[in-house]
């Protein structure tokens, strides 16, 4: 049975604020070892559920952030940036289940240091006109392949937001929402306890189901008109208002991609304190 962790950083136990997920902080230091130990929590409660290989997927930000040599020896970690399919990148190597480790909510909505892909330039993602966080973004990508979501971690509001897009997960929220820098932690040594227990769960429901492969019509708005400008000079963007874009793609697949180009070019369009 093998299993693909993507651990993201924003909904780790503990973290609240920039500097704890920025590179190169003292903080940063610091809530990397918390992050390692909810991922390891995770990796020694899919191995009691049955898992005979973990894959941890790093996804967050510059995806240089877990220590490997904290790692649980028996797993495996894919690390640094630039992978075709970036966050979900394993998601298409057999794997029979994947969990969504340290998530938040999504642009525009409620929750600790929520966002869609870029920290603070997008306002919302719709996916085939639905509100769309990274988890259901990754969950679409997912469904594709056939793999079923199997545990979502991060603070309330991420597991709220999971119930809709990953409906029979287990969920664990390691820290509950009060604003988007703050929220009411739990101690490492239980939430490490809870994600352990709810992986080995989880597990239970591992096992690749019928590949849903189709089209996707991806819409993104900007903080800014040249944001959305800039985005729109992408072959197959439109500009359909001032500060949002569409595109439509042929897979789940190629929607990330062209997603992955549009944020990146609308965060090269950022021009310092102004945005």
């Amino acid at each position: 049975m093998r299993i693909m962790i993507s651990a993201d950083m924003e909904g780790a136990t503990g973290v609240t604020w920039t500097a704890d997920v920025v590179p190169q902080t003292e903080q940063w230091q610091r809530f990397r070892r918390l992050f390692t130990g909810d991922v390891n929590a995770c990796v020694a409660g899919a191995f009691t559920g049955g898992a005979t290989d973990v894959l941890v997927n790093e996804a967050h930000s510059s995806q240089r952030n877990l220590l490997l040599e904290d790692l649980d020896p028996r797993a495996r970690m894919l690390t640094g940036r630039h992978k075709p399919l970036s966050m979900m990148q394993g998601i298409d190597s057999g794997v029979d289940g994947v969990v969504f480790l340290g998530y938040h909510a999504g642009a525009g909505q409620e929750g600790v240091l929520a966002h869609t892909y870029l920290e603070n330039s997008i306002t919302g993602v719709w996916l085939d006109g639905v509100p769309a966080s990274e988890g259901l973004l990754n969950a679409a990508l997912a469904a594709e392949h056939g793999v079923p979501v199997l545990l979502v971690t991060g603070d309330d509001r991420a597991c709220e937001d999971a119930r809709a897009y990953a409906p029979d997960a287990e969920l664990v929220a390691v820290k509950e929402c009060v604003s988007r820098y703050a929220a009411v932690c739990l101690p490492p040594a239980v939430t490490a306890e809870r994600i352990a227990a709810a992986a080995a769960t989880a597990l239970r429901r591992a096992g690749r189901t019928d590949a849903r492969p189709g089209p996707h019509r991806v819409e993104v708005e900007f903080d800014a008109t040249h944001l959305a400008a800039a985005a729109a000079v992408v072959p197959t963007v439109e500009l359909i208002d001032a500060r949002r874009v569409a595109f439509d793609a042929a897979s789940m697949t190629l929607a990330m991609q062209a997603f992955k180009v549009v944020t990146a070019i609308a965060a090269g369009a950022v021009e310092g304190i102004y945005g």
